[in-house]
């Protein structure tokens, strides 16, 4: 089965930056927004309809994202990121900004499930990274970020992985938790990662997770 993770942090934790380490040629990067690598870009390709591995490519299609986790295995691709994915949902919402009811808000709700799902059946063991944005309920738990309390009622996110770090940065340095502070949602398997804090480089990570699994 492939692995779907959260990444959970505010806009500039460090959760982009994690994957700098990552080989391009094993790896295709997705954003729902389009914005440049706060990194220098040493191997990553520029043609937003590429899907072969080193692509960073410019789509919130729940399709075509299902399809390249699918095909990534046929590819060499070990690790598919997500970044900015609250923006796949938030999309959708705007495109449909006019319609009234609380059917849409399902829809949303039921694609990106759908999405996640659909993940976790894949046959191969294609690391997949969601990064999201957080916010706050009104008791201050940290959550990943939706577009709106009609969808934070429907699903809770976070119970569709059984990984999810958060990024966060104290004193000028960037770090991954691996245990919830009660506050929040974080989780990860028993002795996945060595300490409550690691450093936040998805080269690592995944190599935890292989190890992990036997992959």
């Amino acid at each position: 089965m492939s692995y779907p993770v959260m990444i959970l942090g505010e806009s500039g934790s460090g959760k982009t930056r994690s994957i700098k380490n990552l080989d391009p040629k094993e790896t295709i990067i997705i954003q729902p927004i389009k914005k440049p690598l706060p990194f220098r870009p040493v191997g990553w390709d520029k043609f937003d309809n590429a899907t072969k591995s080193g692509s960073v490519l410019h789509t919130d299609d729940y399709n075509v994202i299902k399809s390249i986790c699918l095909n990534a295995h046929k590819k060499g691709v070990k690790q598919v990121i997500v970044d900015d994915a609250q923006y796949i949902m938030l999309n959708a919402s705007l495109r449909r900004v006019d319609e009234t009811g609380f059917k849409k808000f399902t829809e949303f709700a039921r694609d990106y499930v759908d999405l996640i799902t659909s993940i976790t059946s894949c046959d191969s063991d294609l690391i997949v990274y969601f990064m999201t944005h957080t916010q706050e309920n009104e008791q201050g738990k940290i959550t990943a970020k939706t577009v709106g309390k009609m969808i934070d009622q429907q699903v809770c996110l976070e119970g569709l992985f059984s990984i999810v770090l958060r990024c966060m940065a104290s004193d000028g340095q960037h770090y991954f938790t691996t245990k919830t502070n009660g506050m929040d949602c974080v989780k990860t398997p028993e002795e996945m990662f060595p300490s409550e804090r690691i450093e936040n480089d998805l080269l690592l990570t995944s190599k935890a997770i292989n190890d992990y699994y036997g992959v």
